[in-house]
């Protein structure tokens, strides 16, 4: 599921326009050090006259301004970080260079982290494709991949993300049941692989619209929810049973007819149709049943 903005003009990042801030160090320094030479140089003296103390004042203010203009255009940017520039309400790009970078003063510098950031959503409680509730959740790592889309056509990127987890998550848990009653391929408790890349695909079509990329995704709990959670194990005991039974029968029906192939190829004994079945059945009850076989030592003939 895509998520659309119909009417809406989407954002896309493109690369700002700013400048060596280290550069711009030098011309701060210049400023304060032109600043320095004219209050050494044009110190009034002792019993100077007004005006020759607003001359002083007035040869100061330029300096004074110049270092305060350039030094309200600095701004850093760390490893994996960005800075979205605007002008007046106007996007003027991203800046992802890192290091000390400098701008006009009138142009607004949000930073936005680029850094992978790791989500462990809160257990879900939702239906599976059957119907059945079951309580699901999954471990999330995302990242801004697009700074501007981040910034625009989200109101809260880091809000939207958490929701659209949580969303992503009933989607993929619905489409599939618990476990593999009835045959079916996929299921959330054993198809862990498909079902992670399931919710992967998902999360990237939720949230690319807010410039957010999902690295990895996949399920960190599955349950059945406490109101039938005795029933349904009590169900998965049942399967296993009958299973291990089958598995038994199957394995003892083999048994016998090997041995009674081995009897019949070594001429050890000749089984009428009668004595043949009666055989069968005692080797199946001692082979298929649940307590240790006591055998009945036999004294007389094989008939009596």
């Amino acid at each position: 599921m895509s998520i659309e903005l119909k009417g809406m003009k989407t954002s896309r990042e493109t690369e700002g326009a700013s400048y060596n801030g280290y550069v711009m160090l030098l011309v701060l320094l210049a400023f304060f050090a032109l600043g320095v030479w004219d209050f050494a140089a044009n110190l009034p003296p002792q019993g100077a006259t007004k005006a020759q103390k607003l001359g002083f004042v007035a040869l100061l203010v330029g300096p004074i301004l110049g270092l305060c203009f350039v030094a309200a255009g600095f701004f850093m940017i760390q490893p994996n970080q960005a800075a979205v520039l605007t002008l007046f309400g106007e996007y003027r790009g991203s800046e992802r260079r890192e290091g000390l970078r400098w701008v006009w003063p009138w142009i607004i510098r949000k930073k936005i982290s680029a850094r992978a950031h790791n989500i462990h959503s809160d257990r879900v409680k939702i239906n599976d494709v059957r119907g059945n509730p079951i309580e699901i959740a999954c471990n999330v790592v995302w990242r801004v991949a697009d700074t501007a889309q981040a910034s625009f056509d989200v109101d809260d990127y880091k809000e939207f993300v958490n929701i659209q987890i949580e969303a992503g998550l009933r989607t993929v848990g619905s489409r599939h049941p618990y476990d593999d009653l009835e045959g079916e391929e996929v299921t959330l408790r054993g198809s862990a692989d498909i079902i992670n890349r399931e919710l992967l695909e998902e999360l990237n079509d939720r949230l690319r619209v807010g410039g957010v990329v999902v690295d990895e995704a996949g399920l960190t709990h599955l349950a059945y929810a406490s109101e039938i959670a005795s029933a349904m194990l009590r169900r998965q005991q049942a399967e296993a049973v009958i299973a291990a039974r089958a598995k038994l029968v199957m394995g003892a029906v083999g048994m016998v007819e090997d041995a009674l192939t081995k009897l019949s190829q070594d001429n050890i004994v000749d089984l009428d149709d009668e004595r043949r079945a009666a055989m069968v059945s005692n080797l199946m009850v001692v082979l298929c049943g649940e307590r240790e076989a006591h055998p009945v030592v036999n004294a007389g003939s094989l008939y009596q």
